[in-house]
C-alpha cells in the first residue's frame, strides 16, 4: 500500500512517530516536500527506505498533479498545521478518507474559526470575542469598532508554535504590537482577542469518521505573560466530563472530528473556552509522550484510519501512570555554549527521556516562542509527586549556558 506524507520541515512528530508507524504497517511512504535535503539529511535511519520527492507542498494543485502521474494512492496524510488543507484536498480528489478541507481551514484561520463558533446556534460553549485585522488595512481603524476587550492577544491569523503572540493591556500598546508584527510579516492578516483568565488544557482525540475517542490531555504551564512560551505539560487522562462535552461542541461546529485532533482551552469560572484547535496530532514530543501513556501503538491508530479503518473499540485501557514533559528554553539571544547530551535514565520508577533540540555551537535568538526550546524531558511513572521530583532534580542538576 502507498501512501504520501506531506511535510515542510522534518519534525520529531514524522521521524519518530509516523514514519516508524508506516514500516511496522507495511506501508510504502513517499514524502512529499520542499524541503528535501532538510528531510535527507535527517541521521537514525528514520528515512532508510522513504522516498523523499520534492514539491511544492502548499500549493495542493502541485501535489495532486505530482500523485496522480504516479497512479491512485491508498492514503494521503500530514501532521503539518500548514498542510491540512492541502491534504485534505488531494485525499477528497482521489477519494480517499480524509478531514474536510472546509474544517481543515476553519481550524487553520483563527479568524474563521471565531466568526464559526459566535455564528453557531444555542452555543454550549461561551464564544471568545475577537476581531480580525485584514492584510494591509489599517489596524486603528478596524479595531476602533471592534468589541474586544482590554487585555487582550494579538496573534497572526494563520500563525503557528505561539510565534509573535502577546498579550497587551491599552490602546497604545495593541496598536504598537500590531506595526512590530506587521514589520516582520508584511502582508499578513492579524487576529485580535480577549484574553481569557484561567488554566490552560489540551484535549487530545481521534476519529475514524464514526467514532471520535478522547484520548485525555495535557495541563500547560506558561511562561510569565506577555508571551506564552510553553514550560511544562502535565498528564492529565481524566478531565471533567462537562468541560470535555464543552470542547467537543466546539469542534463539533468545526467539523474537526476526523483523525488526531490537538486542542488547547482554557477553564474559566468552570467553562472551557478553546484557544486554538491544531488539526493534527500534539507535537515537540507530547505525541510521543501520549503513545507511552496510552500503551497502544497510536500513530499506527492515526495512520489506519487515513487507510479507511475503524478504531477498534476495547484497545483503549485508562492509564494510571503519570507523565511530564519540561522544556529548558532560551532566555537570552547568544551562543548556546554548554548543553547536556541525550539520555536516558530510571529512578525511583520514573523513566525518563531527554533530548537536545539545538547543537552546542548553535547561535540562539531569543523568539519568545516555542522556537526557543533548547529540550526536551519526557518522563512517566507510577504517581505524578515523584514523576515531578525526578523531572525537576534533573533539570536542577543540568546546565544550559548561552554566552552572547
Amino acid at each position: 500500500m502507498q501512501m504520501y506524507l506531506l511535510a515542510l520541515n522534518p519534525t520529531d512528530s514524522v521521524t519518530e512517530g509516523f514514519l516508524p508507524a508506516a514500516r511496522r504497517l507495511g506501508l510504502a511512504v513517499t514524502v512529499l516536500t520542499d524541503q528535501p535535503a532538510a528531510h535527507l539529511a535527517v541521521t537514525g535511519g528514520a528515512y532508510d527506505g522513504v522516498e523523499v520527492t520534492e514539491c511544492p507542498v502548499r500549493d495542493f494543485r502541485a501535489v495532486v498533479s505530482l500523485v496522480s502521474a504516479r497512479g491512485r494512492p491508498d492514503a494521503v496524510f500530514s501532521n503539518s498545521d500548514h498542510l491540512q488543507v492541502q491534504t485534505a484536498l488531494a485525499a477528497d480528489y482521489f477519494g480517499l478518507p480524509g478531514k474536510d478541507w472546509r474544517a481543515a481551514l476553519r481550524t487553520k484561520d483563527k479568524a474563521e474559526m471565531r466568526r464559526r463558533l459566535a455564528a453557531a446556534p444555542a452555543p454550549a460553549y461561551v464564544p471568545v470575542r475577537a476581531a480580525e485585522v485584514p492584510a494591509g488595512q489599517d489596524p486603528q481603524a478596524v479595531l476602533a469598532a471592534a468589541d474586544v476587550p482590554f487585555p487582550c492577544v494579538v496573534k497572526p491569523r494563520e500563525g503557528v508554535a505561539s510565534e509573535d503572540v502577546v498579550l497587551v493591556a491599552e490602546w497604545a500598546e495593541l496598536i504598537a504590537r500590531c506595526a512590530q508584527i506587521r514589520a516582520r510579516r508584511p502582508g499578513e492578516a492579524l487576529v485580535v482577542e480577549e484574553f481569557v483568565h484561567g488554566s490552560l488544557h489540551t484535549l487530545e482525540t481521534l476519529g475514524d469518521g464514526r467514532t471520535r475517542r478522547v484520548l485525555g490531555g495535557f495541563r500547560t504551564q506558561l511562561s510569565a505573560p506577555p508571551y506564552f512560551i510553553e514550560e511544562r505539560l502535565t498528564w492529565q487522562p481524566d478531565l471533567p466530563e462537562p468541560l470535555v462535552a464543552e470542547v467537543l461542541a466546539q469542534l463539533d461546529v468545526l467539523g474537526a472530528g476526523f483523525g488526531a485532533c490537538h486542542t488547547e482551552f482554557v477553564v474559566s469560572r468552570g467553562r472551557a473556552r478553546v484557544v486554538e484547535v491544531n488539526y493534527r496530532a500534539i507535537g515537540d514530543q507530547c505525541d510521543l509522550l501520549l503513545a507511552e501513556l496510552l500503551g497502544v501503538p497510536l500513530f499506527e491508530r492515526i495512520l489506519r484510519v487515513h487507510l479507511g479503518e475503524p478504531l477498534p473499540p476495547d484497545e483503549w485501557p485508562a492509564p494510571a501512570r503519570a507523565g511530564v514533559l519540561a522544556y529548558p528554553y532560551a532566555r537570552t539571544a547568544g551562543t548556546l555554549t554548554a548543553a547536556p547530551g541525550p539520555e536516558d535514565a530510571e529512578t525511583d520508577g520514573v523513566r525518563l527521556a531527554y533530548r537536545p533540540l539545538r547543537a552546542v555551537g548553535t547561535r540562539q535568538p531569543v523568539h519568545h516562542t516555542n522556537r526557543d526550546l533548547l529540550g526536551v524531558v519526557r518522563a512517566t511513572g507510577r504517581d505524578q509527586a515523584t514523576v515531578d521530583r525526578v523531572v525537576d532534580a534533573f533539570v536542577a542538576a543540568r546546565t544550559w549556558e548561552i554566552t552572547a
